[in-house]
C-alpha cells in the first residue's frame, strides 16, 4: 500500500509541472502565429520592391523571408503536431518532431546565405542601379514588422528553451539585420551613388545568418543523438545520487533531452542490502526534480544479488 501511495504522489506532482510546461507550448504557438502573419506580408512587399527597384539587397532580404514564412509555419506545424498523444509505436509522442522541424530551419538558413553570396559576387563586376529612395521605405517598414514579430515572439514563447522556437526567432532576427542591411546600403547608394554598397551588405547579412543556422543545427543535432542537455552535467546528477545514504553506486546513467523543456533520465542504482529501496527510490525522485528539473525518471534499483552484463552504452 505505502508503495502505491508514494507511486501516486509522484504522479501527481508530475501532472501539475507538465500543466506548466503546456500552457508554455499554448504562448509559443500564439507568438509563432503573429510573427508568421507579419512575416508573409513584409516577405510580398520586399519581393515586389525588390524587382521594382532592383535591390538584390531587398530581394535576398525577401528570399530570407520566404524561408522565415516556411520555417515559422514548419516551426507551428511541429508544435500542433507535437501535442498528439503519445501510441504503442511512438511511446514519447510526436515531441522530436519539433527538434526535426528546427533542423530543417537551420538547413534552410544556411542554403538561403550560400544562394545570397552566389548573387552577390555576380554583381560585384557590375552593380546595377539601384532605387535607393524607394529601397530605404520599403527596408524600414520590414525591419519595423520584424522588430514587433521578434518581439511577440519573445513575450508569448519561450525563445530561451525551446530549441524549435529559437529557430524561428533567429529566422526574424536574420530578417531584421538584413532589413538594416538594406537601409545602410540605400544610405551609401543615395548620398555616394556606392552601388557595389548593396552586394556588400548582402554578404555581410549571409554571413550572419550562417552563423545563426550553425547554432540551430548543433543545438538540435546534440538533441536527436540523445546529448545530455546543455543544463545538466551528468557527473552532478550522478554525485547527488550517490551522496543519498545507502547507495553504494550509480551506473547505466543516461540522461536525455524529448523536445526542448521535457528532460528525461534514466539509471541503475546499487543498494544496501539492508536499505529500504523504497524509501531510497523516492528520495531520488525527490533530489532529481528538485535540482534538475527532471520528472520523468525511471530508476533500477538494485541490491547485491542482482546481476547484469555490462551495457553497450
Amino acid at each position: 500500500m505505502g508503495n502505491f501511495h508514494e507511486h501516486n504522489h509522484s504522479q501527481h506532482g508530475h501532472h501539475h509541472h507538465h500543466h506548466g510546461f503546456e500552457s508554455t507550448r499554448e504562448g509559443n504557438k500564439k507568438g509563432l502565429i503573429l510573427a508568421l502573419l507579419i512575416t508573409s506580408g513584409i516577405m510580398l512587399l520586399e519581393f515586389f520592391g525588390g524587382l521594382l527597384t532592383n535591390s538584390l539587397a531587398l530581394l535576398s532580404d525577401a528570399g530570407h523571408m520566404l524561408s522565415d514564412a516556411g520555417s515559422l509555419f514548419l516551426s507551428f506545424l511541429a508544435i500542433r503536431f507535437a501535442s498528439r498523444k503519445p501510441s504503442p509505436s511512438k511511446t514519447y509522442g510526436y515531441y522530436r518532431f519539433e527538434i526535426l522541424a528546427a533542423l530543417f530551419n537551420g538547413a534552410t538558413l544556411f542554403v538561403i546565405a550560400f544562394f545570397i553570396i552566389w548573387e552577390a559576387i555576380k554583381r560585384f563586376t557590375e552593380p546595377p542601379t539601384v532605387a535607393s529612395g524607394t529601397m530605404m521605405i520599403i527596408a524600414a517598414i520590414g525591419l519595423l514588422a520584424n522588430i514587433v514579430s521578434a518581439v511577440g515572439l519573445m513575450q508569448k514563447g519561450d525563445v530561451h528553451n525551446n530549441v524549435n522556437l529559437r529557430s524561428a526567432y533567429l529566422h526574424i532576427l536574420g530578417d531584421a539585420l538584413g532589413s538594416v542591411g538594406a537601409i545602410i546600403a540605400g544610405i551609401l547608394m543615395l548620398f555616394f551613388d556606392w552601388y557595389v554598397s548593396d552586394p556588400i551588405i548582402s554578404v555581410v547579412v549571409a554571413l550572419l545568418i550562417l552563423k545563426s543556422g550553425w547554432g540551430v543545427i548543433k543545438n538540435s543535432t546534440h538533441i536527436l543523438m540523445e546529448g545530455t542537455p546543455e543544463t545538466i552535467n551528468q557527473e552532478d546528477v550522478k554525485m547527488v545520487l550517490e551522496e543519498i545514504e545507502g547507495v553504494i553506486d550509480v551506473h547505466d546513467l543516461h540522461i536525455w533531452t524529448i523536445t526542448s523543456g521535457l528532460d528525461t533520465l534514466s539509471c541503475h542504482m546499487l543498494i544496501d542490502d539492508k536499505k529500504d529501496s523504497q524509501a531510497i527510490l523516492q528520495q531520488a525522485i525527490v533530489r532529481i526534480k528538485d535540482k534538475f528539473k527532471i520528472d520523468h525518471a525511471t530508476i533500477q534499483i538494485e541490491k547485491s544479488q542482482i546481476q547484469h552484463d555490462d551495457m553497450n552504452v
